[in-house]
């Protein structure tokens, strides 16, 4: 396929090409071919929960030279990062011509960056593939953070900051969080931290340091077993509803659908976890709830976060 015909391109983290792939051909999106991570394609753009970031409006671009691609990237926009798995050297002297763009790790409470993130790549010496629109304010959709390594007892705090960041909402002193599935703790401390009080749910203890927490609340039972409606009539709505858990991905849905249903949550965030192959039908039905996103986030591994009540 000639350059000029790619409508589309999706950008796959390292070692998840294959679900990203699964999910397009559902979509009726058909891959012309493959550049590094980055499969492109002459369809529409689409929605992608796999796709770490998408190039909604992809340019094929001729240059003469280096400082001949810097100009004509700078003339459709300021912003741009580049994706660079050939032709690697060539590329980073075209970025070091445009207008710096600050990646440095983010502190957390932060929302993701605003300003429009424009992705370039080099599909030969002489030729850029541009997209002035992308789906992700991060550089090629990986978010990086300012790690805290002594507090909590896992990282999976940072898949829960990144989602946080990407919604531009977080939890505030005061608010109600009821983390399920919470061992070893590590929802549970980044939660707390921002001055929450949680409710922690796993029939598993907690890392004593976060069980001792003074706004968290400890209940060992089994985050399935909670009856929504009853929660809502007995203890009134959570603020938020996390959740970390192992469970088969059609087991979540049943459980976010029923906390929809009851109104027991205001805003929900779980990790749709796979064991084996990944359950594209389970994610397609959490994507059809009303006001839910599905995405794999850069600090996700065979999983994908569900977000719903940001709208």
């Amino acid at each position: 396929m000639n350059a000029g015909a790619f409508r589309s391109a999706y950008l796959a983290a390292a070692g998840y090409e294959t679900q990203l792939a699964e999910e397009l051909a559902r979509r009726g999106v058909s891959v012309a071919r493959w550049h590094g991570r980055l499969a492109l394609s002459g369809n529409a753009p689409v929605a992608s929960a796999w796709a770490l970031n998408t190039w909604r409006d992809p340019r094929a671009i001729p240059i003469r030279s280096i400082a001949d691609a810097a100009a004509k990237l700078r003339a459709l926009q300021r912003n741009w990062w580049p994706y660079a798995p050939l032709h690697h050297r060539r590329a980073m002297l075209i970025a070091e011509r445009l207008p710096h763009v600050s990646a440095k790790p983010l502190v957390f409470p932060g929302s993701a960056p605003e300003a429009p993130l424009g992705s370039f790549t080099l599909l030969a010496p002489d030729l850029v593939l541009a997209s002035p629109d992308c789906s992700s304010p991060f550089p090629n959709g990986e978010a990086r953070f300012i790690e805290d390594r002594a507090g909590p007892p896992s990282r999976a705090y940072l898949k829960l900051w990144e989602a946080l960041a990407l919604c531009r909402r977080w939890p505030l002193a005061g608010e109600t969080c009821l983390d399920l599935g919470a061992s070893p703790g590590g929802w549970t401390w980044a939660l707390a931290s921002l001055g929450a009080r949680v409710i922690a749910i796993d029939k598993a203890p907690l890392d004593p340091r976060i069980a001792a927490l003074p706004t968290v609340t400890v209940r060992q039972e089994s985050a399935f077993a909670l009856d929504p409606a009853r929660w809502r009539e007995t203890q009134g709505v959570v603020d938020w509803l996390c959740s970390d858990v192992i469970a088969y991905p059609r087991r979540l849905l049943r459980l976010v659908g029923a906390w929809i249903a009851a109104g027991a949550a205001k805003r929900i965030l779980c990790t749709v976890k796979f064991q084996g192959a990944t359950d594209h039908e389970a994610l397609d039905a959490l994507a059809q709830i009303p006001g839910a996103w599905l995405r794999h986030l850069s600090h996700n591994k065979h999983e994908v976060t569900f977000a719903w009540g940001f709208a």
